[in-house]
């Protein structure tokens, strides 16, 4: 951790709420990401956004020297799996990737992109967020983790309270999955991104 992050975070445990809320405005755009991605839609990603900072702040006392965002990510994961279970336990409406409008700004255009450029990446970001949806809650944050948010393995394990072998395996299983997801709609997909005729 870096040094300013560790005075927030003491600073947090005696009770600051401005330190604290420098610590939300740096992770803000990490923990809503991971909820949406893992939740589907931006209501109830906003909602366990919202969870998981305020279990933080509650639990920051006891946050001894470690990986901060790997602990954020566990707390995060959890608000998932808590809406995911609330989900099962009163069924409504079915995983879904969100309308175009409401993606995160981070994957936004840039302004000079051109207009078929765009539309091929939001068509394929749409196909990789159903792929995402359709896989068990455990690979899709193992997999959301590993490959949208960057963390090295030792992390994934940390977040999701895993071993590395398992995490390795989720990651591996769920990656698999997703490759299966993508070449079964292959006709979906933006034509540079189809699968050649030659089976390649």
């Amino acid at each position: 951790m870096q040094t300013d992050e560790v005075a927030l975070i003491e600073r947090s445990q005696r009770g600051d709420l401005d330190a604290f809320n420098s610590l939300v405005i740096a992770y803000q755009g990490r923990v809503y990401g991971l909820c949406l991605r893992m939740l589907g839609s931006p209501q109830p990603a906003e909602d366990a956004t919202q969870e998981a900072f305020v279990a933080a702040f509650r639990a920051v006392s006891r946050f001894r020297r470690g990986n901060f965002r790997a602990w954020l990510m566990r707390i995060a994961a959890n608000a998932c799996y808590d809406e995911l279970r609330r989900r099962r336990s009163r069924p409504q409406t079915p995983l879904d990737a969100g309308g175009d409008d409401e993606h995160p700004a981070a994957e936004l255009p840039a302004s000079d992109e051109p207009l078929e450029q765009r539309a091929e990446r939001m068509e394929l970001a749409g196909r990789l967020r159903e792929g995402l949806a359709s896989l068990p809650p455990d690979q899709r944050l193992a997999v959301i983790l590993r490959d949208v948010q960057g963390l090295a393995y030792e992390e994934v394990a940390e977040a999701t309270g895993a071993s590395l072998g398992t995490v390795k395996s989720r990651i591996s299983r769920g990656r698999a999955a997703l490759r299966d997801f993508l070449l079964a709609r292959g006709e979906l997909l933006p034509s540079r991104f189809r699968p050649s005729s030659e089976g390649n």
